[in-house]
């Protein structure tokens, strides 16, 4: 196992759970599910099954550099990939292969968002596992694909041919960005399409050789840096580099091109938690179908189908209310229908142009 490692991808802002996720302290580092545990501590304990603990790294950004510390104390600092500015999944993973292949020239690596939320933690480490033997022994680059139990238009699929040398493992045809419904409906009765669930497991070598062949230009800043990573000298290096880098996600820069690409149907239950509805969807349910994640003190009269989510110290009083979000932060209270959710984005914007940067 000490050639396996694991990253997690830590920087997002997680705008579509304002007023909860903010710029000071995104969703990862918050107890979506109130199970007692952050999305990035549960991430953490997952990988600790698959990878030995000096071999998990953290790339987040160097703002947040902090809050990691807190939350994962077994960490050292040359297992944080602090990231100067935000420039997307690509130069991210370019930034952590190289680093990790300084440390290790035989290293294989899992890289993982890490505000998934994955209940079936013993299935996904059997998965993980297979998938990291496979990216070992071959020059393949390998996704997790999620069988889909809807026509999803929030998530990306992948379309998937015949099977690989490996038995479980299919190569991969397209790459789908959010479809429209009708799309979604027509991937879902082909039978050949997964969610794109945006893990992927190579060697270090196998994605080093893919930037340079379809990111020349970003593999080669990181390439100067190769007698600098895990040194005193990184971070200048790095708020150097990371400006010379186009802003563009690993799926447009290489995965979308290679072909060398592959998908491992997994078998556990998957969510992004992208959005409060896929909170709602996998949270424990009351008999009317409400649902509250934080607060203990909660009163619910005629109302159905809600999802509520406040301060644990918060008494929080709804009537008459069905298929609606309450979502109450320190100094924000948001009530809005579930099927608008998708607005979140724009309601942040508008609070952004009126009160600055206060709320967000």
């Amino acid at each position: 196992m000490k050639n396996y490692y694991a990253v997690i991808m830590a920087g997002g802002i997680g705008s579509r759970f304002w007023p909860v996720s903010r710029t000071r302290l995104p969703k990862q580092f918050i107890d979506m599910m109130g199970t007692g545990k952050t999305l990035i501590q549960a991430t953490y304990d997952r990988f600790r099954k698959i990878v030995p603990k000096e071999n998990i790294f953290v790339a987040t950004n160097e703002s947040y550099a902090e809050l990691v510390r807190e939350q994962l104390p077994e960490l050292l600092d040359h297992q944080l990939i602090l990231e100067p500015i935000m420039r997307n999944t690509a130069p991210c993973i370019a930034y952590a292969s190289h680093k990790i292949q300084q440390l290790n020239p035989d290293a294989t690596m899992v890289i993982a968002p890490a505000d998934h939320l994955i209940l079936e933690t013993d299935v996904f480490a059997d998965d993980v596992i297979k998938g990291l033997k496979c990216a070992e022994k071959n020059d393949w680059l390998i996704t997790l694909g999620i069988k889909p139990s809807r026509p999803d238009t929030g998530y990306g699929y992948i379309q998937y041919g015949k099977s690989a040398p490996v038995p479980g493992l299919k190569k991969v045809k397209t790459f789908t960005e959010k479809p429209n419904l009708e799309l979604a409906k027509t991937f879902l009765q082909s039978g050949d399409f997964l969610w794109n669930a945006g893990i992927f497991i190579w060697s270090a070598k196998s994605i080093i050789e893919a930037f340079n062949k379809y990111q020349t230009e970003m593999n080669d800043v990181f390439k100067e840096g190769a007698e600098l990573y895990n040194s005193d000298r990184e971070a200048k290096f790095i708020s150097g580099a990371f400006v010379r880098c186009v802003n563009i996600s690993i799926d447009f820069a290489i995965m979308e091109k290679a072909d060398n690409v592959y998908v491992l149907p997994a078998d556990f239950s998957w969510s992004d938690l992208g959005t409060w509805a896929s909170v709602y969807e996998l949270a424990e349910k009351d008999y009317l179908g409400n649902v509250s994640t934080s607060s203990e003190h909660v009163i619910v009269y005629d109302s159905s189908n809600c999802m509520i989510h406040a301060p644990k110290e918060k008494l929080v009083i709804i009537k008459g209310l069905h298929n609606f979000i309450v979502v109450q932060s320190d100094d924000t209270l948001m009530i809005c229908p579930k099927d608008q959710e998708q607005g979140v984005k724009q309601v942040v914007a508008d609070v952004k142009e009126k009160f600055g940067n206060k709320y967000i």
